[in-house]
């Protein structure tokens, strides 16, 4: 089956425009891949060098497939060579090519060079893969990039290789803002799609929660969540240069399985009745891996215990750390209550003035600024929530010591 070369309308005022660099933000399903393809194939019959890449081999089907589809009567002609390995379309002995490639960071985008770069589910990369790599690549040819993406709830920012997670949304807000030709923005919904069935994205609706639908389906850039306990003005406000501390402790809120969550690992010191966040170093991996990771940072703080949450795991968090260092000071706690219950008080530290947060600590924020009561909370919160804790700055009535 042959695709055809044109867009839906929203599609089409990105797969048109003329501007060097685009920047597409749009809702799951809601076309921007295949738009993007679209936009590739009639560059490429100009004669121009495509490059795609998204991070993973499953992200670049959808784009490999369209592509494919729209030149299928070229390819079994024989005036295009197509190569499923390397996923490259050629024109036998020109330089005129499309190709898409797996590329989460710098060095995975290298080795190449195009016309056209398209960087797709860009909010999952991390930033040096246009920085130091596809900028470059397009000094040559004054070459021209396409930013695509999804704005990312916290569920899909845990796999994120962004050192800030809120990168392209900054990207869009420069592009959108931007008072020249060179730049472009466009936004559209799952729901502009005309090609979706509307009676099953309201249904969605029902399966996802209110945040997670204004970011994956309406494409919404959210920073603050309504509801949220946290919020960017007030962190803003809470910065500090590490100081004198009292006591440090590492809070760690485990993980069982290295294909699980992340493990959140986040140190916390206290000074007089006020408590500064001085790192968080949580990590996804093994069980070996995350107590590692715990280990290092009470031995490059001098902390005094890792307090622990034991509900998932119980003596396997302080059987695995022992093996890495069995002279580490462990705390196991156990909640009888619900994580708004642990949250709340830390959260009226903040308020009060006496939370701090040491440093700029991106991936910690988006969670605190982005998870509401009634949801699963993430793992950096609630490891940071059971240090404070632990040096009873916020000493709820919900934990006890196992």
């Amino acid at each position: 089956m042959l695709l055809s070369t044109e867009g839906h309308p929203k599609q089409e005022a990105f797969i048109r425009s003329e501007a060097k660099r685009i920047i597409v933000r749009a809702g799951r399903r809601g076309g921007k891949t295949v738009g993007v393809g679209i936009r590739s194939v009639q560059r490429f019959l100009q004669g121009r060098r495509q490059l795609y890449a998204a991070p993973t081999q499953e992200q670049i089907h959808r784009y490999w497939i369209t592509v494919c589809r729209m030149l299928q009567p070229s390819i079994d002609s024989g005036a295009l060579v197509k190569n499923e390995t390397y996923h490259t379309l050629e024109v036998p002995g020109t330089e005129q090519r499309i190709r898409a490639k797996t590329a989460w960071n710098a060095d995975s985008l290298r080795g190449d060079y195009a016309d056209d770069l398209y960087l797709d589910e860009w909010q999952l990369m991390n930033e040096d893969a246009w920085g130091l790599v596809g900028a470059p690549m397009l000094l040559d040819n004054d070459g021209d990039a396409v930013f695509i993406y999804t704005p990312p709830s916290l569920r899909s920012r845990s796999v994120t290789k962004a050192n800030d997670p809120q990168h392209a949304a900054k990207l869009y807000k420069k592009f959108a803002s931007a008072d020249s030709p060179r730049y472009a923005a466009f936004h559209f919904t799952s729901h502009d799609n005309p090609h979706l069935e509307q009676s099953a994205l309201d249904e969605i609706a029902g399966d996802m929660t209110a945040l997670a639908y204004r970011m994956e389906i309406e494409a919404e850039d959210v920073e603050d969540a309504p509801g949220a306990l946290w919020n960017r003005e007030l962190l803003q406000q809470t910065r500090c240069a590490p100081m004198t501390y009292d006591r440090i402790v590492v809070g760690v809120d485990p993980s069982a399985t290295s294909t699980g969550d992340e493990a959140g690992i986040v140190a916390v010191g206290k000074r007089g009745r006020e408590g500064d966040v001085l790192d968080d170093v949580s990590i996804q991996g093994s069980p070996k891996t995350w107590a590692t990771a715990a280990v290092n940072l009470y031995n490059d703080l001098q902390a005094d215990c890792i307090v622990a949450e034991a509900n998932n795991g119980g003596e396997m968090v302080s059987l695995t750390i022992s093996t890495v260092d069995p002279n580490i000071r462990v705390k196991l706690v156990h909640a009888s209550r619900g994580k708004q219950t642990r949250a709340e008080p830390v959260a009226s530290i903040f308020e009060h003035g006496r939370g701090h947060l040491a440093g700029k600590f991106d991936k910690l924020e988006d969670e605190l600024c982005l998870w509401t009561p009634g949801d699963a909370s993430p793992n950096r919160m609630d490891a940071m929530v059971w240090a404070f804790t632990e040096l009873g700055l916020a000493r709820g009535r919900d934990w006890v010591l196992v």
